[in-house]
């Protein structure tokens, strides 16, 4: 067993305003986003399974063809292989966790 502090890891920046820190186990990616508010994410796809929980603030996710607010609380799973997008209403911090490991996450 491992223990680390998510605040110590380093970030990876994929667009102004949007960047992660990421825990990778060997099956799994972690993926602990900040937003700033009003970033669009296109939709897209991957094989990964895919859990996004909301810790602060607000995300527009469309999955599919629905649409839902997602905020503290509030979790979506996302099958691999379905196309999947979204928006930041405000600035955010969201948790994603993806299976198999995202190998285009490591840093």
């Amino acid at each position: 067993m491992s223990f680390t502090q998510v605040p110590e890891l380093p970030f990876k920046e994929f667009q102004p305003g949007a960047k992660a820190r990421f825990i990778h186990t060997g099956t799994m990616t972690f993926a602990y986003w900040e937003m700033k508010a009003g970033l669009d994410f296109a939709m897209h796809q991957h094989p990964h399974e895919q859990v996004a929980h909301v810790l602060e603030g607000k995300f527009e996710l469309t999955v599919g063809n629905e649409t839902r607010i997602l905020e503290p609380g509030v979790v979506a799973v996302i099958p691999g292989g379905v196309v999947h997008g979204g928006r930041s209403i405000t600035d955010c911090l969201l948790l994603d966790v993806f299976t198999p490991e995202r190998e285009d996450y490591k840093i």
